[in-house]
């Protein structure tokens, strides 16, 4: 599969071969819905919590008689029914993570990763230079190669110049090509990837791993 590669300026670019994985049909995008909403669900801190009626302060003592006073029966202010009562089926503390087979991990990378390059939104750079270690320098790179939209820019590592000159630009996120997941193939507009990191990517690919 033919990717488009950048000098490390982004003034040229050259079309080159890459042994990345190719899909028919169907295959694999099932597998990509249940890795990235596992993703998600693995992201969730599964901490929101209200109180029953039981756990609320107060209304230990009954509001007025059970007869006599023309108004409705009552036997607490912290009737759900009242202001400032529990709540019903309120949510409590859970786990959301969900588990994902590793072959299914496997094929779901895959997957989004022949996506992502057959739409043409992965690019490669020969390098993320040491001399840009300017946020502007940096920004003008990139504007070259993706002139909007969310950028994610994978490297394998950063070098700590490339690092500090792109980590505030707004649009722009850093991923080690290690880490790199299918939450990541599929949320970004654009993909920029060195070298040394498509590399890494290609054999994790073509090796199975998750």
């Amino acid at each position: 599969m033919k990717l488009k590669i950048f000098t490390t300026d982004a003034t040229k670019s050259s079309e080159k071969d890459f042994n990345l994985p190719v899909f028919e049909g169907n295959r694999g995008l099932q597998a990509v819905k249940e890795v990235v909403v596992a993703h998600k669900a693995n992201a969730r801190l599964g901490t929101h919590s209200t109180k029953t009626r039981g756990e609320v302060r107060g209304g230990g003592k009954k509001p007025w008689n059970q007869k006599g006073t023309g108004r409705a029966r009552a036997g607490s202010i912290r009737s759900p029914l009242w202001g400032g009562g529990g709540v019903v089926f309120g949510p409590k503390p859970r786990d959301y993570s969900k588990k994902i087979n590793g072959k299914v991990k496997s094929l779901a990378f895959n997957r989004a990763l022949f996506d992502r390059a057959s739409a043409g939104d992965i690019s490669v750079i020969e390098a993320f230079a040491a001399q840009n270690t300017k946020t502007k320098a940096m920004n003008e790179v990139i504007t070259r190669i993706a002139p909007k939209g969310k950028v994610l820019i994978v490297d394998a590592p950063f070098t700590s110049e490339a690092n500090r000159a792109a980590r505030n630009l707004k649009r722009v996120t850093l991923q080690d090509a290690s880490k790199l997941n299918t939450l990541d193939l599929v949320t970004f507009s654009w993909i920029v990837v060195s070298s040394k990191a498509l590399e890494q990517i290609i054999a994790r690919a073509n090796g199975g791993q998750s």
